[in-house]
């Protein structure tokens, strides 16, 4: 890959704010690759909207200017000028991007924390990085008929992120998870630890079958399916009984990064 100062705007906004999607994106054939930062960058900045905003009316005013945002495109107006809106827009504008998708990724974000129960749970994580990792296999080509598994796929990864991120979301004054599963303590107790590990437990189950559905998934639309890689490998850890959930996010190992690139090179997951 170039150096970091040869990289579009969009490709390195997508490597310093979502490293692993931006690895994944490396094996896209070089056409599509930067309507997929694109997306990636959309993707961050709607994750952003509870990140920095105080209150949850003031996210809910962030969303709506995305929401603003890709309805002026699809009415042809000129697009906002913002670094992620304006390649956005365009991308919309050209056909490249699925308007409907990235509304529902938008309204997915709005849902209130915490969720209520584990359904409510899994409709957001599948309106969330479900919804991404859906979208990106349409534009990769992907069959119809593999987006179900690619937005499990997603929702795999989506989860074991945020399971990964507790203690900096429980920071944040974050509740992403159904009551009674979020740790608020140094150390969760063994009720709250054994939640914690059922929901890691399960995240894995969904993405072992993702895995399998997906194995005949076309090359050409193998890297909107890679984040399930690093998903197996996380929730596989957190399942573990030993796992510390008081402690923070470790950086990705090389072990994570060369299995991704392994899966990548061979075109299968």
């Amino acid at each position: 890959m170039a150096e970091a100062d040869a990289l579009s705007p969009m490709a390195a906004l997508a490597r310093r704010a979502d490293p692993d999607r931006f690895l994944c994106a490396l094996f896209v054939p070089s056409a599509a690759r930067e309507t997929i930062f694109t997306l990636i960058g959309f993707n961050h900045e709607l994750a952003r909207a509870r990140e920095v905003a105080r209150e949850p009316m003031m996210a809910l005013i962030r969303l709506q200017w995305w929401r603003d945002t890709i309805e002026e495109a699809m009415a042809g107006k000129p697009p906002r000028r913002h670094e992620v809106a304006g390649p956005v827009a365009v991308a919309l504008q050209e056909g490249r991007l699925d308007p409907g998708a990235l509304l529902r990724m938008a309204e997915a974000r709005e849902a209130e924390e915490p969720p209520e129960d584990r359904a409510a749970l899994e409709r957001q994580l599948r309106g969330t990085a479900g919804e991404l990792a859906a979208e990106t296999g349409r534009v990769l080509g992907a069959p119809a008929s593999c987006f179900d598994s690619l937005c499990r796929a997603g929702m795999a990864y989506g989860l074991a992120g945020t399971l990964r991120s507790l203690p900096v979301l429980a920071a944040q004054g974050r509740q992403p998870l159904p009551p009674g599963c979020l740790p608020t303590e140094a150390k969760p107790g063994p009720d709250m630890a054994r939640e914690l590990h059922a929901l890691a437990a399960w995240g894995l189950g969904i993405a072992r079958e993702a895995r399998s559905a997906l194995r005949d998934l076309p090359r050409r639309s193998i890297a909107a399916a890679l984040p399930v890689i690093l998903a197996d490998r996380d929730l596989k850890r957190l399942s573990s009984p030993d796992w510390n959930w008081a402690a923070a996010p470790a950086p990705r190992g090389g072990g994570d990064r060369l299995a991704l690139s392994w899966a990548g090179l061979r075109g299968r997951v």
